[in-house]
């Protein structure tokens, strides 16, 4: 019987960081669908917030995953091989795509709370970037991932992003929230 207790570290990043793809993937549909037609009123509102809080969630899932591993007793990871990108020899270019998507859903991320100081337009046009971040995610977990093979995890993978992916297909190819008409945005003046 193996102890569990010897890869405690590891276990939890494996758990964290399929936790994070998952958390990762509904947020991007959230906030993908914030941005079409489909969604509007007070459900938009409502999604507004269920956005926000995946987000934090997955954020707090990269955390975890990440830094876990630093206490791994097989892979030896020091803090700056989990935080710098290029600095660690594993599957380096895997873990450089996943440091590189830790960092942009991070910073893009928390960014919502300094978008009065930047400018909404200017927070959206950085915003968008977003997507690319979780596609790094993605192809991280994929390419390097231990359970990336399994059957349960492709399934479960499948499961949470093939909706992003179509929602951020459908977006890129158009789909989108109707701009304003000025005409009936402005006060009359009868």
């Amino acid at each position: 019987m193996v102890d569990p207790s010897q890869h405690l570290f590891w276990i939890t990043s494996r758990a964290a960081g399929t936790t994070a793809l998952l958390l990762a993937s509904a947020g991007v549909s959230a906030g993908l669908l914030m941005g079409t037609r489909l969604v509007r009123g007070r459900r938009a509102g409502d999604l507004r917030a269920l956005h926000e809080v995946l987000s934090l969630a997955t954020l707090a899932s990269i955390a975890v995953h990440g830094l876990s591993l630093v206490g791994d007793r097989f892979l030896h990871p020091s803090l700056g091989d989990v935080l710098i990108p290029f600095a660690f020899g594993y599957h380096r270019v895997w873990t450089t795509a996943g440091i590189f998507a830790g960092w942009g859903l991070t910073a893009l991320g928390l960014s919502y709370y300094a978008r009065g100081r930047v400018g909404a337009a200017r927070w959206r046009a950085a915003h968008r970037f977003t997507a690319l971040a979780w596609v790094l995610g993605v192809a991280h977990a994929l390419g390097e991932g231990t359970d990336a093979g399994t059957a349960w995890f492709l399934v479960l993978a499948g499961v949470a992003v093939l909706p992003a992916a179509v929602l951020l297909s459908a977006r890129l190819g158009g789909l989108r929230r109707p701009a304003l008409d000025r005409r009936s945005a402005a006060p009359s003046r009868a």
